[in-house]
């Protein structure tokens, strides 16, 4: 038997929901002089309470929606400039002892193929991800007594440790299940980054429903499995729900109070906050047509009002959404995308097993990493690798940093620019290396002359070979 509940599991949960129905009822057809002070409060980067976010969710007036949309991309800009961090998720393997009614993963589907990489599997999978030009990955685990704290430090290490030409994995994030303390400490000895633990959905009942069988469900458990988390000292954690489970504007009310909760008890909130939407599993009828879909309008509406609720919060977009909405959707504040991604286990070196009886469930942006960052750099972004905050130990607390006036221009915008050179230099078609360096040229441009000059000289570097340079 897996004995999942070692520690004392908190009784009370912190999400508390006739409280958010309440106001979810009480701010309907909001006052549009209400709704302009709530976006200017958080143009002011001061995070929203849950009054002002269930105000800003019953808005439907047209113009009143594009007032959102616009302060959401202003304060993406404000606060993050125009980069955007890329990764890729990594599936180590999909053995699981649960029985989520939407996962392709879950134990009962005799459908799906189960496999966990072997070690030289996974050195595998990394060279092929690093031949691509990534630097940064997501790895993730279903939840098996197979894939123990030592099991998953192990395969990070791995990760870690295993070059390809000029290449290497320098940050790795975890989506796995929620651990004890001690259990995320092994974790933690590793040198991860954050740890990524999505409630899929807040709300209890539905919740019960839908995680019938398995340590998940557990409610509580799953809670406060970032509590513990934070107290065995990984202080950059990630929250997601899963949009489709529930209804929408009742799980953004759930993540901005998981977000208050984390902010209250250990001074910080979330590092990063992810809002994906159900998508096809094979043999899983109830993920071809989710009870609670969310249209694609209603999916931008809960992006901008969450990038406007906690301004300072890492934001995921993932390729689950088709490539035309995700290139409409990162506008709106998005700060984090995946790219180039599969999700069979063992997929990256052998592209048979990127089939659906080897996944989880259905993406629908497919396009390779190039096409990814020629897109983003046609549209002004800044694609980057960058990983240099994590590695000077500007992470938790000290990621709000990002409140320092200049922060972004004096520290990131550099560092990205290094990890782009580098992308162009050793990975990039001819296409988007020209458009990159003319990114890169504008973006030299903006810089006060002291700090211009620094950063050229590292690019100059790069050129010449040299790789990992930092701001």
């Amino acid at each position: 038997m897996y004995v999942f509940v070692k520690e004392r599991v908190e009784s009370r949960s912190f999400i508390p929901e006739e409280k958010i129905f309440e106001l979810l009822e009480k701010t309907k057809n909001p006052d549009p002089k209400r709704v302009r002070e709530i976006i200017q409060k958080s143009l002011n980067k001061n995070r929203l309470d849950p009054e002002e976010t269930a105000t800003l969710l019953n808005v439907e007036d047209p113009d009143l929606l594009e007032e959102i949309f616009e302060a959401a991309r202003t304060l993406k800009e404000r606060i993050y400039g125009n980069r955007i961090v890329l990764f890729a998720p990594l599936y180590i393997g999909n053995d699981c002892i649960n029985d989520c009614v939407y996962c392709g993963f879950r134990v009962s589907n005799r459908v799906v193929e189960r496999k966990t990489l072997t070690e030289e599997q996974l050195k595998e999978e990394v060279r092929a991800l690093v031949s691509q030009g990534h630097k940064r990955l997501i790895v993730v685990y279903g939840e098996h007594p197979k894939y123990s704290p030592e099991f998953i430090a192990r395969t990070i290490d791995i990760v870690y440790n295993t070059k390809y030409g000029n290449g290497e994995i320098r940050r790795v994030n975890v989506n796995a299940a929620p651990q004890t303390i001690e259990g995320y400490k092994i974790i933690k000895s590793v040198g991860i980054g954050t740890f990524q633990i999505f409630q899929e959905t807040y709300h209890r009942e539905t919740y019960l429903k839908l995680h019938p069988r398995g340590p998940k469900s557990n409610y509580n458990w799953r809670l406060y499995g970032l509590d513990r988390a934070m107290m065995a000292g990984i202080d950059d954690v990630g929250i997601g729900a899963l949009f489709g489970l529930y209804d929408w504007k009742f799980e953004v009310m759930g993540l901005l109070y998981h977000t208050i909760h984390l902010e209250e008890r250990f001074g910080v909130g979330p590092h990063t906050i992810s809002f994906p939407r159900i998508k096809p599993a094979i043999n899983t009828p109830y993920s071809q047509k989710p009870e609670h879909a969310v249209s694609d309008e209603d999916f931008k509406k809960l992006v901008a009002i969450i990038r406007l609720s906690v301004p300072y919060t890492g934001m995921i977009l993932t390729a689950r959404e088709p490539a035309k909405l995700r290139d409409e959707v990162i506008k709106l504040g998005v700060s984090q995308i995946d790219a180039g991604s599969r999700i069979g286990i063992g997929a990256y070196s052998h592209r048979e097993d990127d089939e659906d009886r080897k996944r989880q469930f259905t993406l629908e942006d497919p396009r390779p990493l190039d096409q990814v960052m020629r897109s983003l750099l046609k549209e002004g972004f800044v694609p980057s690798f960058c990983t240099a905050c994590y590695r000077a130990g500007r992470t938790g607390e000290h990621f709000m940093e990002f409140a320092i006036p200049g922060f972004v221009k004096n520290f990131c915008t550099p560092n990205a620019l290094f990890t782009l050179q580098e992308y162009l230099c050793d990975y990039a078609t001819e296409e988007t290396r020209r458009i990159g360096e003319e990114v890169i040229e504008k973006e030299l441009q903006k810089m006060n002359p002291k700090i211009r000059e620094r950063v050229k000289e590292g690019l100059e570097r790069i050129k010449r070979g040299e790789r990992d340079v930092r701001f």
